[in-house]
């Protein structure tokens, strides 16, 4: 089972992080018809995880998405990482956010995936706040240490029963593969672009379920400026020293290059379907149940 996802934020961060550049917003704009034109011509089916204020302030990106049959699953409302949010502060981000794309697709959003997955055990209170909205499948975890978020603790790489407290919901985690002993990311962000394709292929050909994941700016073949100190702090909410800059600077644009040309092979060589697909076509009953 092959799983593809996208995370759609950019035009939102482009223009309250980077100054609305039109240039910009056309350049996110013929990424994306590239992407619903590549998965229409492989009868691709994906989920796309969009920040709710894209409802209200790009909303024809959300209706070219949801026009073409993909699913719209929550990305948060502002790209707030949950685990620098209170328990409160998370239920009202969830709760604008799904109201405002329900109203806009007229349709029950299920899915969710946090920013930078951002959850993780010092805040897994996040699963009962997303079950007590009506999100039935979550794509939060990433079951190793990462910036900004991961959950190392998480004892499963496949899809999962997380139970908290007295909810219950159905986890789709990201899959890091073994290679060489070590456990390897490899399906989406720097990995995907670091990750020689391959690999990639021996990895898919290996593995029973595999959860992709995509932003639009892992697939533009131009570097992301270097981010001045003020830049940094503003959206990372840590100290932009210049190690900080240097590093981020490169985890973001290293392999972009030729990123876009190896999705276009994988999507015309393998099946994928979207989280919703996913979860019909599984026998929760055989999955592993994670009681946090």
């Amino acid at each position: 089972m092959n799983i593809l996802t996208f995370d759609i934020e950019e035009w939102y961060i482009e223009k309250y992080f980077k100054g609305g550049r039109k240039e910009k917003y056309r350049q996110y704009d013929e990424l994306l018809d590239w992407i619903l034109n590549t998965l229409g011509k492989n009868d691709i089916k994906a989920t796309f995880f969009c920040v709710g204020q894209l409802a209200v302030e790009f909303p024809d990106v959300l209706k070219r998405i949801a026009n073409a049959g993909h699913e719209i699953g929550s990305h948060s409302n502002k790209h707030l990482w949950i685990n620098r949010m209170t328990p409160d502060e998370f239920a009202e981000d969830t709760r604008i956010a799904l109201e405002k794309i329900e109203n806009l697709i007229g349709k029950k959003v299920k899915s969710f995936r946090a920013p930078a997955f951002s959850i993780g055990q010092d805040n897994d209170w996040a699963f009962e706040v997303l079950a007590e909205n009506g999100i039935e499948y979550d794509c939060s975890v990433f079951p190793t240490d990462r910036d900004f978020g991961g959950f190392p603790q998480f004892t499963s790489s496949v899809p999962s029963l997380v139970k908290k407290g007295s909810c219950i919901l159905k986890e789709f985690p990201i899959c890091p593969a073994l290679f060489i002993g070590k456990v390897l990311p490899f399906s989406g962000g720097g990995y995907f672009r670091l990750v020689p394709l391959w690999l990639q292929k021996r990895f898919i050909h290996g593995m029973d379920y595999v959860m992709f994941y995509f932003h639009i700016n892992d697939l533009i073949d131009q570097n992301s400026k270097f981010m001045t100190k003020r830049e940094f702090e503003e959206y990372f909410k840590e100290s932009g020293t210049l190690k900080n800059r240097i590093v981020r600077y490169a985890k973001t644009n290293i392999g972009k290059g030729g990123a876009l040309k190896k999705l276009d092979v994988l999507l015309e060589k393998y099946m994928f379907c979207n989280v919703e697909q996913a979860a019909l076509s599984i026998d929760w009953n055989k999955q592993p149940l994670i009681e946090l």
